[in-house]
């Protein structure tokens, strides 16, 4: 690159830095970095909303900062005839900020049902699969502190125990593959992403399934307006759930202390030994424990149903349990010990 060159290039890094001295701005940037303080290249989704958006400046202004590669990706999943216009116009105005964003188009047959829940494995499916391409360890999303609190109401009205109404993290790993799903934006509120989005860009697409109300996240999203007038605002909803996961470690705890005492595994047989102890525990201690062994032995990335663990449990505390196989695993009483061993699996 040539001196002409390096220093138009180094006036547009400093323009594009200089939005920090806003001091909305400024202290979003913080609380992105401070969440993130990852050293290596990243892969940032962005989906033309203000919230993506604001994350694509962030981590361009991240990229600059730590001298690192960051790829942009937008999925375009051809399902309204409207997105691939969109998409275009995103890749666009990303360029406004040195950011070449590379589309990729969602092929085949679209789903006529559950659309949303479908089209976002796929959307990650892709995601990976560009990682993967790429070698990036690291994906960025969009999620911030309201989807935190949609997903933790939509938890609750399925019935979900304490591990699944505070699983929305800021750190997880893609099923049993060598992916890192960050969300350095989930202690920001959406109002402040949408700030940053106009301020940069003055622009950002406005998805139509946001007001949809067949959806049922768009009617969450409602109802927690609603909660809001009657006095249940952010920084109350925000409380509960860190009192949640303060009660949520108390709980790991205690299972990590009963999987270390009162189990032991059989290497070569790759199988384990459940003592007396290990079920005079609460009832939430046997059933992480439990779920944690079958799923680790069965090798599965979702845990088994909780209603099934609860009915194995009952059945083991019955005088006439004997054998059982669940979450790929066979569960027998021995004694008075529960082996726990992979299900063998015969090939016709």
């Amino acid at each position: 690159m040539n001196l002409k060159n390096l220093s138009a290039q180094n006036k547009k890094h400093k323009d594009i830095l200089s939005h920090l001295k806003k001091k909305k701005i400024s202290k979003v940037y913080s609380e992105f970095s401070s969440s993130l303080k990852i050293k290596e290249n990243l892969a940032v989704a962005v989906s033309g909303g203000p919230d993506s958006l604001a994350l694509a400046y962030l981590a361009k202004c991240y990229s600059l900062k730590n001298k690192l590669e960051i790829k942009f990706f937008l999925i375009d999943h051809k399902i309204r005839k409207e997105s691939t216009l969109e998409a275009n116009s995103v890749k666009k105005i990303l360029k406004k900020i040195n950011i070449q964003c590379k589309i990729i188009s969602w092929k085949g047959k679209k789903p006529s049902s559950n659309i949303q829940a479908l089209a976002r494995d796929k959307r990650y499916t892709l995601l990976v699969r560009e990682c993967k391409k790429n070698n990036i360890k690291y994906l960025l999303l969009g999620h911030h502190l309201n989807d935190l609190f949609e997903n933790f109401l939509i938890r609750m009205i399925r019935g979900s125990g304490l591990n699944g109404l505070i699983s929305f993290n800021k750190n997880t790993k893609y099923r049993d593959q060598n992916i890192n799903i960050l969300r350095p934006l989930l202690n920001i509120e959406k109002k402040d992403l949408i700030y940053t989005s106009k301020k940069i860009f003055n622009f950002f697409v406005k998805d139509p399934s946001n007001i949809n109300e067949n959806y049922k996240r768009t009617r969450i999203r409602n109802l927690l307006q609603l909660l809001e007038e009657e006095g249940l605002d952010i920084k109350k909803l925000k409380l509960t759930i860190n009192n949640l996961k303060d009660a949520d470690r108390s709980i790991k705890f205690y299972v990590d202390k009963n999987l270390s005492k009162n189990v032991i595994y059989l290497k070569k047989k790759n199988s384990y030994i459940l003592n007396h102890d290990f079920f005079d525990q609460s009832h939430e201690i046997i059933f992480r424990s439990l779920t944690k062994i079958i799923q680790k032995l069965g090798k599965k990335y979702y845990p088994v149903r909780g209603k099934s663990m609860d009915e194995l449990i009952d059945r083991i505390n019955s005088k006439s349990f004997t054998k059982v196989t669940l979450g790929g695993c066979f569960v027998e009483r021995i004694n008075k010990t529960i082996l726990i061993s992979k299900e063998i699996s015969y090939k016709i």
